[in-house]
């Protein structure tokens, strides 16, 4: 399989990728999964109808990675020109032969690998079935609905099977983030911050479904109604890991979407989670790894982030943190190309997302608090409400809303950004209320901020 080569992550060669070998037409048949999950009659093996399914064949077989699904298609034309050799009289020696690189940088298929594959173009029903009973929606490289960031990257999925809402592929503003299976609790509370903070900005979150990090930042996401992807290391119908089945089925309800480059019934394995990474990279504008031990696999996500030209920022600790060992030892190698996360607010800066009253005169300015009122959550008019009370603290408003601290601190940090909470010496205070709540001392309400505003969509990275 495909994946982190011995010197970092491993890139296609010259003429692979959406350019190189021939795509499917976009008017090709999808594959029919209206009637999946439905008893159907065991079919007679036979080649494939279309173009499309013969990439979802071609995909499925083991052994056939990006790199050797373009070499065959340039080799043979298209993948129904590849099942056809397949299943000629030399079909084992005829795709080893094709798949060779002429220029050596690639070696050819495996041995395995053409066997493999010959036994699937001798049966694609098998595999067809499979992704129809999944109820799956699949998209390839010629779909106009494959996502654009995905597609621009060096080892681009050639066909991708998705639950959910394609669009939260593409949205115009997408964020991993990544770290440890195994956080502290501050981690878990950062990513889940950072998460809810992104979400008010309409930003889509990109992570891995995995225990700890992952898991913090999707939640906080389907918390704060933003959509959230979660790419996953194996098949759909072996999903892993299998206790977040629930949250995956809420990802899928929020508008958002669970994908993967492996065929329903693969199963995760130590190959597979390197190429996922470099997926989750790729749907994003930007990664942020939250904690990451010195054998992370967050770091693998680093690495690809920087091969794809992805904007790189990680959370930094204390020196002697183990947690955080792999963070501080990245941004010590990676120097300028990756940026420390200093805080959210700072995070939410250097990603486009704000900007810095003052540092443009004509620059926009956030509505008056009474505008932004009505589109308050239930926690964030909760904690205006504590503030007014005399609450300060984190713990005190923990304590006095009944909500988890990382939901606390996820909409202190969304007041912060429209200027209607301050941090001053440890303890927040209102600017002003939004809600008709009075706050004791606080002058009366006018335009100015906190010294953040929204930056405008045209104004923002894509």
């Amino acid at each position: 399989m495909l994946g982190v080569g011995r010197h970092g992550p491993v890139g296609l060669a010259a003429g692979d990728g959406p350019g190189g070998p021939q795509e499917p037409s976009a008017a090709a048949a999808r594959v029919d999964v209206a009637t999946a999950g439905e008893a159907t009659a065991p079919r007679v093996a036979r080649p494939p109808d279309t173009e499309r399914d013969a990439w979802v064949v071609l995909a499925a077989t083991d052994g056939v990675g990006p790199v050797t699904f373009g070499r065959l298609l340039e080799a043979f034309g298209s993948a129904v020109g590849v099942l056809e050799t397949a299943r000629g009289r030399h079909g084992v020696a005829a795709l080893i032969a094709g798949s060779a690189g002429a220029d050596g940088a690639w070696p050819s298929l495996a041995a395995a690998g053409a066997r493999a594959l010959v036994q699937a173009a001798a049966e694609p029903d098998r595999i067809l079935e499979v992704v129809r009973r999944s109820a799956l929606e699949v998209l390839t490289l010629g779909d106009p609905a494959y996502p654009a960031r995905l597609r621009a990257i060096d080892l681009p999925p050639p066909v991708l099977f998705l639950r959910g809402s394609p669009g939260a592929l593409d949205r115009p503003h997408a964020v991993a983030v990544v770290g440890t299976r195994r956080p502290t609790g501050k981690g878990r509370d950062t990513a889940a911050a950072i998460a809810e903070a992104l979400g008010a900005f309409e930003v889509t979150i990109v992570s891995g479904l995995a225990y700890g990090i992952d898991a913090a930042a999707h939640v906080a996401a389907v918390h704060v109604g933003t959509p959230t992807v979660a790419v996953i290391g194996g098949g759909h119908d072996r999903l892993y890991p299998a206790a977040h089945a629930n949250l995956a089925r809420s990802i899928v309800a929020g508008g958002g979407a669970v994908v993967s480059e492996f065929p329903p019934d693969t199963s995760p394995n130590r190959g597979t989670f390197p190429r996922r990474n470099r997926i989750i990279s790729g749907l994003a504008d930007a990664v942020v790894v939250v904690e990451a031990g010195a054998r992370s696999g967050a770091l693998t996500t680093a690495a690809w982030a920087l091969e794809q030209g992805r904007g790189l920022h990680l959370v930094p600790g204390r020196l002697d943190d183990p947690a955080v060992a792999g963070c501080l030892a990245f941004l010590r190698e990676a120097g300028p190309e990756a940026r420390v996360v200093a805080g959210i607010a700072e995070l939410l800066e250097d990603l486009g997302l704000v900007e810095v009253d003052g540092a443009d005169a004509h620059g926009p300015r956030t509505p008056q608090a009474d505008a932004v009122g009505p589109g308050l959550s239930r926690v964030e008019r909760s904690i205006l409400a504590e503030l007014a009370a005399g609450r300060g603290t984190v713990d005190e408003l923990v304590m006095a809303t009944g909500d988890a601290p990382a939901t606390v601190l996820g909409a202190i940090t969304s007041l912060e950004v429209r200027g209607l909470v301050v941090d001053a010496f440890g303890r927040y205070r209102a600017t002003r209320s939004p809600i008709g709540i009075t706050t004791p001392g606080t002058a009366p309400a006018d335009r100015t901020t906190a010294g953040l505003t929204r930056t405008p969509p045209e104004r923002r990275v894509a």
